[in-house]
């Protein structure tokens, strides 16, 4: 069952991005001027599994990119400063709530039904950004990122200020 809406153009992009064929696919979320795709949006439900990371950074450039912010200690500081920092903390905080939300009214209903059927219901509703329930962890910075170009992410707007990852050329 797929509802995937993509041109086989977009779809072979997408399979060079990654280096596989891509599963559960709903569309492409965000994608530069130039029409590279940066996030997929991602089903619910992925070979009859919950998958609860609706942005899936699909950019190579991004990836490599994130990758040496977070090998260089950056999580763990952020994660710091959403502890230290009480308006961060609700911001951030709010983040989750919002992308819960999203995640509910973009799923499809065939993922909510067979959801329900599995008792997987309540968990999308613990799980935020990044399938994370612990939310004063950031847990993956490619999923924050993701979430930032996708909606409003205070991660992903620190990112950009700290690393101007907004300024990044992604090629294909």
């Amino acid at each position: 069952m797929s509802n995937c809406q993509l041109t086989e153009q977009e779809l072979e992009i997408i399979t060079q991005q990654l280096g596989r064929i891509p599963r559960g696919i709903i569309k492409i979320a965000h994608q530069t001027i130039n029409k590279v795709p940066t996030v997929l949006q991602t089903r619910s439900l992925v070979a009859d599994k919950p998958f609860p990371t609706m942005y899936w950074l699909c950019s190579k450039d991004l990836h490599k990119a994130i990758n040496k912010i977070e090998t260089s200690g950056w999580t763990k500081h952020i994660e710091q400063r959403i502890m230290d920092e009480p308006e961060l903390r609700e911001i951030f905080h709010g983040n989750h709530e919002q992308y819960v939300k999203d995640r509910w009214e973009a799923m499809l209903p065939e993922d909510k039904s067979r959801l329900e059927e599995l008792g997987f219901i309540k968990l999308f509703d613990q799980y935020g950004i990044g399938g994370i329930t612990n939310w004063t962890k950031v847990r993956c910075l490619h999923m924050q990122y993701a979430h930032h170009l996708c909606g409003d992410n205070i991660i992903g707007k620190l990112m950009d200020e700290e690393f101007e990852l907004n300024k990044l050329v992604i090629n294909l």
